[in-house]
């Protein structure tokens, strides 16, 4: 895009690229009451999540990112899972809400929640969307750093290197 900018007062000309365009930042204070949520949930174990910056991504710039909130409850205690099998999407003992693609209107239409406790089905799914949503990662990067596996569990939050391509 050509430019008409100017920095410090310095006429700009030229043409501009756009860097990255990131979602708004938050602060740490707006992700305090819905993780404090998930934690008050008496059957939630554990939850975590992964945090990296690719080394590669196809040509496009490698930009840092939060993955995979999975959670551990009550009812998955004992199993012998790993935290891929316990993420959100699709987790096995948090319920569901079945949903189809309406190709005429071309939107998602939800259908009625399944599961044990929708309640706690919402408060995981406001979790996931901020963890994973962009508006904390700042605050997530500056608090467990690049390439970090994320263990939160009440009495403390494991920090672990994460190996990843």
């Amino acid at each position: 895009m050509t430019s008409s900018r100017n920095f410090l007062g310095i006429p700009v000309r030229g043409d501009i690229t756009a860097g990255a365009t990131r979602v708004d930042q938050k602060p740490i204070e707006e992700l305090r009451p819905i993780m404090q949520a998930v934690l008050d949930d008496p059957t939630i174990i554990e939850f975590g999540w992964r945090q990296y910056t690719p080394y590669f991504n196809d040509g496009d710039p490698c930009e840092f990112s939060v993955y995979g909130l999975w959670v551990r409850t009550e009812a998955d205690q004992g199993d012998d899972v790993d935290e891929y099998d316990l993420e959100v999407v699709g987790h096995r003992t948090l319920g569901r809400v079945p949903g189809t693609w309406n190709e005429e209107t071309r939107t998602y239409e939800r259908g009625t929640y399944e599961g044990p406790d929708e309640a706690r089905y919402v408060r995981v799914h406001a979790l996931g969307g901020a963890i994973q949503g962009g508006a904390f990662e700042d605050v997530l990067l500056d608090a467990f750093g690049d390439h970090a596996s994320i263990t939160v569990r009440r009495t403390g939050i494991q920090v672990d290197f994460y190996e990843h391509d």
